[in-house]
């Protein structure tokens, strides 16, 4: 069974620091990784690997930094990698990256699963996964909590909040993971060591053989007018003395701000 799996480079959120004065996000030296539902998917790759044998391969886009990121996927069972880093790849938002990972799909080649997460950790657009899949020309199983096998079928789970959902389809297929289809392992220092030695192809725009308006900034179909933090004010007020003065205090403060 031939596997490929979807991987997108973010800025660790629990990194990111927020300038005071102008409520933008700072970037600069946070580090970068993989999110946790392209975890899962490659948590099930793996698990379906391990049940069915086959191969599989680790997708990732992102930028230079990523060499080093997807030796954690490696570790994690993935028998290669295809990485994305050109900087022509950067601004498209979800369309640019759903044609960037058609192109290297279908470069690829043979594929019986496509696995994804449900969304990116930084947009959470939830938008890539059908416009693969539209691109390919193949079907997808959106939100799955549990996912088998039969033959060349699959069977999924989907998680639709007040109610689950049964379905199956024939593979090749596209599914996306949710936190609920299993627990990601940590791999142990021998699959580390390992990682390395595992092979690992850059493809670059020309590789992928698109035009300049199918990704990067060119192919951008969402502008984004601002990105701050909400705005918050602080009052500043400090309460002095015991604790039950100072609870009055607060007390009557809160009822002159309305908020009581």
């Amino acid at each position: 069974m031939d596997i490929i799996v979807c991987l997108k480079q973010v800025v660790d959120l629990q990194q990111i620091r927020i300038k005071r004065e102008t409520r933008e996000p700072v970037l600069e030296g946070a580090p970068f990784v993989f999110g946790q539902f392209e975890k899962n998917a490659l948590e099930e790759a793996v698990r379906l690997k391990e049940k069915h044998g086959g191969k599989i391969i680790a997708l990732a886009l992102g930028n230079a930094k990523l060499k080093d990121l997807i030796l954690e996927a490696l570790a994690m069972g993935a028998d290669e990698a295809v990485i994305l880093t050109d900087a022509a790849f950067a601004g498209g938002g979800s369309a640019s990256t759903a044609q960037i990972l058609a192109a290297a799909i279908r470069r690829i080649g043979k594929f019986d699963l496509i696995l994804m997460g449900e969304g990116s950790a930084d947009n959470y657009s939830g938008q890539a996964i059908g416009r693969v899949a539209e691109l390919l020309d193949v079907p997808q199983i959106t939100y799955v909590r549990e996912l088998a096998v039969e033959g060349n079928r699959i069977r999924a789970t989907r998680d639709l909040e007040d109610a689950l959902e049964v379905v199956e389809a024939e593979l090749p297929a596209v599914v996306s993971a949710t936190s609920e289809l299993n627990t990601p392992r940590l791999p142990p220092l021998t699959a580390i060591l390992k990682a390395s030695k595992k092979p690992i192809a850059t493809w670059t725009p020309a590789d992928l053989g698109l035009n300049t308006n199918q990704f990067g900034a060119n192919a951008a179909q969402v502008k984004t007018l601002s990105n701050l933090a909400p705005e918050q004010e602080r009052k500043q007020v400090l309460f002095e003395g015991d604790a039950a003065s100072a609870v009055d205090e607060l007390v009557k403060a809160l009822g002159k701000e309305g908020v009581l």
